[in-house]
């Protein structure tokens, strides 16, 4: 019928014309019933009601007519909505799910969606389980606000992995290749469903394992993961289709120029010769057996890699290496693969320029001095990686520095290398004051700065007073004389003793050094030192400021010449993670060079460090770091040291005087054994030694260039003389410490147990003990 109007009712915030507009119904123009599901769909699609009605009347009057009447439910307007009832998954993670609107209708549809959306972000975090509970409050008259309530429950959890088609490899040795493992009985055993982890145990782990065994066809067939949504629990069916074991056959190279056969034969993992030590200690780290005759398809990627790295070393960066493996039988029917490297070597590639970038104070010809590669070298990933780690070593700029960025000089293929380092603030003032009953007014003020002028020159200047201690000194190094290799250190101070020795009292010592270090035969990484010092000593009691009232010792001088070699390949000081430092020391003392006392003095020290693993990216770009460090350090004095034994003997115990042992007071390990009443403000003549041995072994956590933290076992003892030097009956001590560098310098803390300390009636009480260590590290 043709409408003579059209009327709205049941609406009362949206205009009744509004509506009509929306419909398309239009008096005077005949209708049907397709015109009427269009006018009921365009208005549900303004989303602006709930419901919908569209009614046809005929009214009488004196002329018949007809009126289309459009009832409508309004939609509310939301005015707010929240998630409650996160816990596992973060609250910003699940309100990101919402889509809805606030100040817009509510449409049920879209509340759908976002239930939808929020259990999907659950069941892709092992929560399948969740329920998640829109509630809806009126907040005024057509107004309401929404809250997400979520229930999380359990985690899912795998209740058991069945698999099927496996011949060659057990069922527990799959399961034992996967991260998601199923729930056993061990509270940690929870077999919680990680999807991520899932994926990777089938698309990785699983073949990776399977390649190790030889099954280079192996792949996974069908997996099922059935899960109970009611109990949270899930089970893993898996097909898979393990193939043939292949055995090794033969291996060949082609293409090699450069690298004779020969050499190349080295990298092959499965040669006759071959289960190498290389690839057992490899394996024994990965946790894999060694299969001799069997094809290993990891230890072939490691192989091409080691030999694309071996060529890359000496310049052959733009060498190419495809690895071939071709499946074939032996007469008894034995599945083999036989292996070929096919080599493109190319041209060695060489260094044609090097820039460093970002030294706004530091000298380029200081950052140059550390470096081990030239312009017009071949170039070698090795020397370049030694480079950068020099340049970091300096501790002049921000850490992790950038790797070396190399680029393509020209078409030759020469490349050109760019350092790029970010300076950093170097050098500190410090300084302090303290109170202590016994101790009365002490402090400290320091002045260090190892980058003076930018040119890699180091100063300092420290002065330490107090009750015990009046300590100054002053040094300057120069690591480069007039640009030369050779360097030079000149040291100066004045110490007066915090420990009392014997009936003297206390003891100052004033003196100074001459240093001159040059290369040992043009290495990078081995100097040798020749120094000359002499140092007066002078025994007595002292007021604070150090005046001399008493003089037992007047006129003692020492007058010493010393020759040290030292070689130091530590990367990431001050907390090394690889590299070796090994130091011989020898001092000849009086004799032709005159003095008080003639003697001689020898020391050793040796430090190894390895990386065992590195985790993530910490928020500097630093990797937090596991290391394993060894260490040791011994001494010998031959000869008579008058009254310098003080400060040329030994002393063992503590962590500030003497020889570090931690777990024990200072001065308390002595040539007799251990001294119960030993303290670090007093001492005897039997406290000190001609001999000493001390050995640290210990496993930290490198958090970043700032910050380490590691567990640790000690071991040393002190001896009269050096015919009784015996290392086999050490003083032990284990603990935990943390060390940083602070504004103040280097500062650390250590809790360790004196495992073979003992009381004054000589039986054995060992105990732990804090000690606090500053300006100095065990590394």
């Amino acid at each position: 019928m043709t409408p003579d109007s059209v009327v709205v009712a049941g609406n009362s915030r949206i205009d009744a014309a509004n509506i009509i507009t929306e419909s398309g119904l239009v008096p005077g123009v005949a209708g049907n019933y397709t015109t009427i599901q269009k006018a009921i769909r365009a208005l549900y699609e303004s989303g602006q009601f709930e419901t919908v009605w569209v009614q046809c009347e005929l009214i009488d009057a004196p002329q018949q007519r007809t009126v289309y009447q459009i009832l409508v439910r309004e939609r509310p307007i939301l005015d707010n909505v929240d998630v409650v009832g996160t816990q596992a998954v973060s609250l910003g993670t699940v309100r990101e799910r919402v889509n809805l609107l606030i100040g817009r209708p509510v449409n049920p549809a879209n509340v759908a969606s976002d239930l939808v959306r929020i259990d999907s972000l659950y069941r892709a975090n092992g929560y399948w389980n969740a329920r998640v509970v829109p509630e809806t409050t009126v907040t005024a008259v057509e107004h309401v606000a929404i809250v997400y309530k979520v229930d999380e429950g359990r985690k899912l959890a795998i209740s058991g992995i069945r698999v099927s088609g496996n011949k060659y490899v057990g069922a527990p040795e799959i399961v034992g290749a996967f991260k998601v493992k199923p729930e056993g009985f061990w509270w940690w055993e929870r077999g919680e469903y990680d999807a991520e982890k899932y994926a990777q145990d089938l698309g990785e782990r699983l073949p990776k394992m399977y390649a190790e065994r030889g099954f280079a066809d192996f792949e996974v067939t069908r997996d099922t993961v059935r899960i109970d949504r009611e109990h949270a629990k899930a089970l893993v069916d898996l097909s898979v289709r393990e193939g043939p074991q292949y055995h090794v056959g033969s291996w060949e190279v082609s293409g090699n120029r450069r690298f004779p056969t020969s050499y190349v034969a080295q990298f092959n993992p499965f040669a006759d010769s071959s289960v190498s030590l290389t690839r057992r200690v490899s394996s024994a780290i990965r946790g894999r057996t060694i299969r001799p005759g069997i094809f290993d398809q990891t230890a072939w990627d490691d192989a091409t890699n080691k030999y694309r790295d071996a060529m890359a070393n000496d310049g052959y960066i733009y060498a190419q290496v495809r690895p071939v493996i071709e499946r074939s039988m032996r007469g008894d029917s034995t599945p083999i693969v036989n292996l070929r490297w096919d080599v493109v070597e190319g041209q060695p590639a060489v260094i044609n320029r090097i820039e460093i970038v970002g030294n706004d104070y530091t000298s380029e010809t200081c950052i140059r001095d550390q470096l081990v590669i030239i312009p017009g070298d071949v170039f070698s990933r090795d020397r370049l990686v030694r480079s950068w780690q020099s340049i970091s070593n300096l501790g002049f700029f921000e850490a992790p520095m950038e790797p070396p960025e190399t680029r393509p000089a020209n078409e030759q293929g020469d490349i050109d290398v760019v350092f790029r380092v970010k300076e950093k603030r170097t050098g500190n003032v410090s300084f302090g004051a303290s109170m202590g009953q016994g101790t009365g007014l002490g402090g400290f003020i320091g002045l260090d700065q190892p980058n003076l002028f930018g040119r890699c020159k180091r100063g300092s200047l420290n002065w330490q007073f107090g009750r015990y201690i009046n300590d100054f000194q002053m040094s300057y190094t120069d690591p480069s004389i007039n640009l030369s290799r050779y360097s030079g250190t000149v040291l100066a101070y004045r110490s007066r003793s915090r420990y009392t020795i014997a009936d003297l009292g206390q003891t100052t010592r004033t003196g100074g050094q001459v240093r001159i270090g040059f290369p040992f035969f043009g290495s990078r990484f081995t100097r040798v030192f020749a120094s000359y010092g002499a140092e007066a000593v002078r025994y007595g009691d002292y007021g604070l400021l150090g005046t001399v009232t008493a003089n037992q010792c007047a006129g003692c001088i020492r007058s010493t010449f010393g020759v040290d070699i030292t070689r130091d390949t530590r990367v990431g000081v001050p907390f090394p993670v690889d590299g070796v430092m090994q130091t011989v020391s020898s001092q000849f003392n009086g004799g032709p060079l005159g003095g008080t006392a003639s003697f001689q003095r020898y020391t050793n020290e040796f430090r190894a460090y390895t990386t065992l693993a590195s985790f993530g990216g910490g928020r500097s770009g630093e990797k937090p770091t596991l290391v394993a460090g060894v260490a040791q350090r011994s001494g010998f004095v031959f000869g008579d040291m008058g009254p310098f034994f003080s400060s040329q003997a030994f002393a063992l115990g503590g962590v500030q005087y003497g020889e570090p042992l931690r777990g024990y007071p200072e001065f308390s390990v002595t040539p007799v054994g251990f001294s119960p009443g030993a303290g670090s403000t007093n001492a005897t003549r039997q406290s000190f030694g001609n001999a000493f041995f001390t050995t640290t072994a210990e496993v930290g956590l490198r958090l970043n260039s700032q910050l380490y933290a590691n567990v640790f076992f000690d071991g040393g003892n002190i001896w009269a003389r050096p015919r009784e030097f015996n290392p086999t009956r050490l003083y032990r001590g284990i603990g935990v410490g943390a060390s940083a560098i602070t504004p103040l310098g280097p500062l650390g803390l250590d809790w360790a147990y004196g495992m073979d300390r003992v009381d004054a009636a000589g039986r054995p009480a060992p105990r732990w003990m804090m000690h606090f260590r500053l300006g100095q590290f065990f590394y």
